[in-house]
Formats: structure tokens, C-alpha cells, sequence
């Protein structure tokens, strides 16, 4: 979708959209748009239920005295409460609104409020962002899809004084959309599009952007030690593949430790059947996102680097497809990892942690980065303890956790972390290996695949990021449709900006 910033100019034709303060308070926009529809607008919302709160809209069709189709009055809420969420879910509600009602194009009329913390065109900026955040969609495969159920909404213009504060607002996180969207088309794309050899190729399209990418295929690998890795691999026909993506923002003019990257670290397990530990066969098709992990560092990458982000940061994803065959790793086989640790395979649908154990140490490894990030579809039990709602944390660095839950909950995605120990690391005992890796018991899976983790980051400041309950939805919500989220890319980016950008 195009969005455009104009300074104010009174709409005549088309779509319009005007904001209502809690209380039934028009804003000088919707003040004015009223008086040249002879106060039809105040009329309407009077006969109404609608009362200006938040998420709340009232649509004024053919409005008498003007040439407009549709006036669609949105709730802008308390004014105390208006911040960067809260204009973005307004955004993305605009657009739901209306995205199928016939409309190419739309016009919001963007007022400063009194006793916001935001500016007009900062809000303009926000709401854009939300917008264009809900206005995604994966159709490539619709080959019969009605044009009723088609958006017709092509471009959205915000009017606001200041507008061309709002466009240098807008332009960096239109680039982070653009990140967040290839994240989702990765994880909403089929496993017989996407695996490892693919799914390298759509992260070498970041080079065009000036992200140096480098791909390893199992000859490599091999030869570095990653028995973890491949041993996850062998089962399928696709080879398996480690991607390394570096985006110097900082330029060679900063050396030594101020050069020092940070790493972000994902799983991407193309399709998982479980392997030979296979799962069962209803909702088997959801194991398509298992490479949920990896796309959301594949699109911080590319947000970062859209953006400029003036940085130095280290992306490496682990790639896999996880099959059953004659070849396929079997439970009770012992594997070395790169490290040079042993782990006894217990259950071959455990394999995440497999994946990013060579992943983790390998960017321990080469880069020596300030901390590791990872993230992973890792457990189903993360599912059980917080739902849909929130990501797991587990980190042995405060401050990292710190930071990473600040991040969160500036852009709501939303963390909570969660405890490890040596109590947990314990169940990981192994009769016949260094490790096992499960702990065999029902209780604590989430965490002692947290602590199996912790075995591959050394004295490395590090994070997990189980994101199982997370990487996808069966609802809308207001900037984000229902499927792929592409949870994590915004809450990484903002970790960046807030704390490891030059100035």
C-alpha cells in the first residue's frame, strides 16, 4: 500500500477519516468537516453509541452536502493515552475498516491533541506505520479468490501539519515493515517452496542492500564439526545449510572492541515432522513455521540494513528439514557437536535445540560478539505456560534481559522471563553422553531446553527467545493479520536503536 503525508488541505472527495476524543470530543479536523456537512457528522455520533473511545469507529455514508462517499469517525480515546501503540492499532484499524469497502484511496485527517506525548506528525507517522503493518497479506497462491473479498484500498494519505516531520518519521519504519513483511512471507511460504537451499536464496537477496551474506553448505559444515546440525539434516533429501549475514553499519572507521558486533542467532527448521520421534499427523502442517526463528533474524537483517542502522550486527541462521527415512537420525544415537560436547539423542522431535547448539557456538566462536540473541519455535510447553500472548526469556545477563523486555514493551511484543539453574541443568544428565537432550521427565521443558542452550554460549552475555505461542496467529489483530506475525523483528530493531546504535 502507498502511503503519502500532505500538509492540511480539506478533503473533497472519496474516503475521509477524523478523529473523536473520548467524550464525544471532535478534533479541529472533524470540526471542521462537520460544519461543511451541516453539522451531520455531530448529529450522527449524538445518535449513536459511539463515544470517541479507543479501538471505536461510527461510518457516515454519503455525507449530505459534499462530494465524499464515506466518513468513517475513529476513537482516538483519552488524550493521556495517546501514544506509539496506540496510534499504530488506530492505524491498522483504518485500514481493516476500510480496506474491502470499494475504496482506492483514503484520506486522514491528522490533529494535534493537547496533553498527548506525541506531536500531530508523529502521531501521523505512527498510524501510517500501523497501517501499512495491517495491510499485509499472502495471496500468491489464491487463483480464484472473489473481488469481494479483495482490499481495493491501494493508498492512504495523512494530512497533518508538519507533514514533512511525519515522512522522515515514517521512512525508517517503513523500512522496518519492509522487514517484518519478508519475515512473514518466509513463514507463511510451504515447505516444498521453502527449505534450506531456498530459503538461503531469499536471504542472499540482502546483499543488494549491502548486508554481506555467506552460506555453508554440509561439506562445509562438516569439516567445522557441526554433528548436531547435520545430524538433524540427514534424514531428508534437502541438504542443510548455515547462513551468515554481517551488516557493518559502523563503517571501517571504527576498530577494536567499538566494532565489536552483536548476533543475532535463529532456528530454521524448514518442516518438521519430528523425524523419527514423529508427531502426530493433525496440525502437522503448522510445522511449516518451525522456521519461524530464522526468518525473524533473516528480517531483522534486512530492516537494519533498510533502515541504515549504524551498527555492526551478526545474523547466522541453522537450516534443516527434519524428515524420517532410511538415513534419518534415530533415537539413542550419539552425536558431537562443534564444541566438541557429545549429546545422546533421545527424541528426535528435540531437534531445535540440535540445530542452534552448532549455530551458537559457531557465532561464539567467530565473531566474539558483545552477547548472542537467539530464537526459536523451540518447545510447545512455552504454549502451555503463557499462551498465545507472550514470548519466553531466558538469559544469563540481567542486562540483556533487561533491555530485551524494555524493547518489548515499547513495541508490544511482549517477554516474560523464565528461571534457569543447576537444578534444571541437572536433568539433562546423560548415562552414555556429555548431555541428553531432553530430561525425559514431563515437567520444565521449556526451561531445560533453555539450559541445553546455555551449554553452547560459554561466558557469552546471551538470550533464548522461545517464540512458539508467538510466530503465528489464528485472529486478526490490529497490526497484525491473521498468520505469520513476525514476532521479534520489531522488538530486535528497537533493541538496537535504544541501546547499541552510534549516535
Amino acid at each position: 500500500m502507498k502511503i503519502t503525508f500532505a500538509n492540511p488541505v480539506q478533503p473533497l472527495r472519496g474516503a475521509v477519516v477524523v478523529g473523536v476524543l473520548d467524550g464525544r470530543v471532535l478534533t479541529d479536523g472533524a470540526r471542521a468537516l462537520d460544519k461543511r456537512m451541516g453539522g451531520a457528522l455531530s448529529r450522527a455520533i449524538k445518535a449513536s453509541r459511539f463515544k470517541g473511545s479507543k479501538d471505536h469507529t461510527l461510518t457516515v455514508l454519503a455525507p449530505a452536502g459534499t462530494k465524499l462517499d464515506r466518513v468513517l469517525a475513529v476513537g482516538l480515546g483519552k488524550p493521556a493515552d495517546i501514544d506509539a501503540k496506540r496510534m499504530q492499532a488506530l492505524g491498522g484499524l483504518i485500514y481493516a475498516a476500510l480496506a474491502t469497502k470499494g475504496h482506492a484511496s483514503a484520506q486522514v485527517v491528522v490533529d494535534a491533541v493537547a496533553k498527548s506525548s506525541l506531536s500531530a506528525a508523529d502521531m501521523a507517522a505512527e498510524m501510517a506505520f500501523g497501517a501499512r503493518l495491517r495491510s499485509y497479506r499472502f495471496a500468491k497462491y489464491r487463483t480464484k479468490e472473489s473481488a469481494h473479498d479483495k482490499p481495493t484500498l491501494k493508498s492512504l494519505r495523512l494530512t497533518v501539519a508538519g507533514s514533512a516531520k511525519a515522512k522522515k518519521a515514517y521512512a525508517g519504519k517503513d523500512k522496518v515493515a519492509d522487514g517484518i513483511f519478508m519475515t512473514r512471507d518466509l513463514v507463511s511460504e510451504p515447505a516444498n517452496i521453502l527449505y534450506p537451499e531456498t530459503l538461503a536464496k531469499q536471504a542472499q537477496t540482502l546483499s543488494k542492500l549491502g548486508v554481506n551474506v555467506q552460506v555453508l553448505g554440509e561439506a562445509q559444515m562438516k569439516k567445522l564439526g557441526m554433528g548436531s546440525l547435520l545430524g538433524v539434516g540427514q534424514g531428508s533429501v534437502r541438504e542443510s545449510r548455515l547462513v551468515v549475514m554481517q551488516w557493518n553499519g559502523l563503517g571501517k572507521s571504527v576498530k577494536g572492541k567499538a566494532a565489536q558486533p552483536i548476533a543475532f542467532v535463529g532456528k530454521g527448521v524448514t518442516f518438521d515432522t519430528g523425524g523419527i520421534s514423529i508427531k502426530p499427523s493433525a496440525g502437522m502442517e503448522d510445522m511449516k513455521w518451525d522456521m519461524g526463528g530464522s526468518g525473524v533474524v533473516i528480517g531483522l537483517m534486512k530492516a537494519l540494513a533498510g533502515r541504515k542502522a549504524k551498527a555492526n550486527v551478526v545474523g547466522v541462521v541453522g537450516l534443516v528439514e527434519n524428515m524420517p527415512s532410511g538415513n534419518a537420525q534415530r533415537p539413542g544415537d550419539i552425536v558431537t557437536s562443534m564444541s566438541g560436547q557429545t549429546i545422546e539423542v533421545l527424541n528426535t522431535d528435540a531437534e531445535g535445540r540440535l540445530v542452534l547448539a552448532d549455530a551458537l557456538w559457531y557465532t561464539k566462536e567467530r565473531f566474539k560478539p558483545q552477547f548472542m540473541v537467539d530464537l526459536a519455535t523451540l518447545t510447545g510447553a512455552i504454549i502451555i505456560c503463557l499462551g498465545n500472548e507472550k514470548a519466553g526469556l531466558f538469559s544469563n545477563d540481567d542486562k540483556l534481559s533487561n533491555q530485551l523486555t524494555a524493547a518489548g514493551d515499547a513495541v508490544g511484543e511482549d517477554l516474560w522471563r523464565m528461571p534457569l539453574g543447576d537444578a534444571y541443568d541437572k536433568m539433562l544428565k546423560s548415562d552414555a553422553a556429555d548431555m541428553k537432550n531432553i530430561s525425559g521427565g514431563r515437567g520444565a521443558g521449556s526451561i531445560t531446553a533453555a539450559q541445553f542452550l546455555q551449554r553452547f554460549v560459554d561466558k557469552t552475555p546471551w538470550a533464548h527467545l522461545d517464540i512458539a505461542g508467538v510466530t503465528w496467529t489464528d485472529k486478526d489483530h490490529p497490526t497484525v493479520p491473521k498468520g505469520g506475525t513476525a514476532f521479534g523483528v520489531r522488538l530486535l530493531d528497537r533493541l538496537v536503536a535504544d541501546n547499541y546504535e552510534k549516535k
